[in-house]
């Protein structure tokens, strides 16, 4: 290897992070965005950093674990459900409860959770989604969603990360039908006819308290999912639960064997 054309390349990576830890800061000029930054970094090395358990629920456990419990109601605006001592240190649980359109909750109740765990130096060490999330995000797309974090690209302006999916392995999976998901997830709020589409929308109302001014939407989720006319399958879904936003492409990760895939 030509030295020089080593240390170029240690230079210039040295000058990315530089740039990034830079833009990072320039969000808010506050500590947690740069511990949230650091985090981001990680997830481009993922199994160095992360460990994905997939049983009932779905757990994403962080081996070297960066970011407080308050960076993560710092960064959300919004109050745990549950703030709970345990004897290896706190636990976060938010609950999303659906509503109709006039925020009451409806009977029988449909609930789902995310759940951080922190460790006595109230560091993150795991975050977790209940059975239900998992309906409308399998395991294997929410996995491979995360792995795509790395190497996204950041966009200032909205404060998001833009995975790219041309750098993640695609998968082989089937992908959620309609009927199976309506049964957990019961009627929609509205159905939205496209040409090739059907968007149901879906209402989730975060249990939380002190919102502070001018964040108090950020405690509904608008939830939608994009099911194909033809073959019935979930291939998209896009939501905000407590100010993080997601939204997955699912055709986007499967591989060109899949029997599901289609073009976008």
């Amino acid at each position: 290897m030509n030295p020089k054309h080593g240390i170029d390349s240690i230079i210039k990576r040295g000058l990315r992070m530089i740039g990034l830890l830079v833009l990072a800061v320039s969000l808010t000029g506050c500590i947690y965005w740069v511990r949230a930054y650091q985090t981001y970094l990680q997830m481009g090395e993922f199994d160095r950093y992360f460990t994905v358990v997939a049983a009932d629920d779905f757990t994403l456990e962080f081996k070297k674990p960066i970011m407080y419990s308050q960076d993560f109601v710092s960064l959300a605006k919004l109050y745990p459900s549950e703030n709970d001592a345990t004897s290896e240190g706190r636990r976060f649980r938010y609950w999303f409860r659906k509503v109709d359109g006039h925020n009451r909750l409806v009977k029988p109740e449909v609930k789902f959770y995310s759940e951080l765990t922190f460790n006595r130096e109230d560091r993150i060490t795991s975050w977790s989604f209940s059975p239900l999330f998992l309906q409308i995000a399998p395991p294997k797309f929410l996995e491979v969603s995360l792995r795509s974090i790395g190497g996204a690209e950041i966009d200032k302006e909205k404060q998001q990360l833009r995975a790219n999916t041309d750098l993640i392995e695609k998968i082989s999976a089937d992908l959620p039908k309609k009927p199976t998901v309506i049964a957990h997830l019961g009627a929609p709020l509205e159905v939205q006819i496209e040409k090739e589409n059907e968007v149901y929308i879906y209402h989730f109302l975060l249990e939380t308290h002190g919102i502070e001014e001018g964040y108090e939407d950020r405690a509904l989720s608008e939830v939608k999912l994009t099911f194909d006319k033809s073959t019935q399958e979930l291939v998209k879904m896009a939501g905000r639960f407590a100010g993080l936003k997601v939204s997955i492409n699912y055709r986007k990760f499967l591989d060109n064997g899949s029997e599901s895939a289609k073009a976008s």
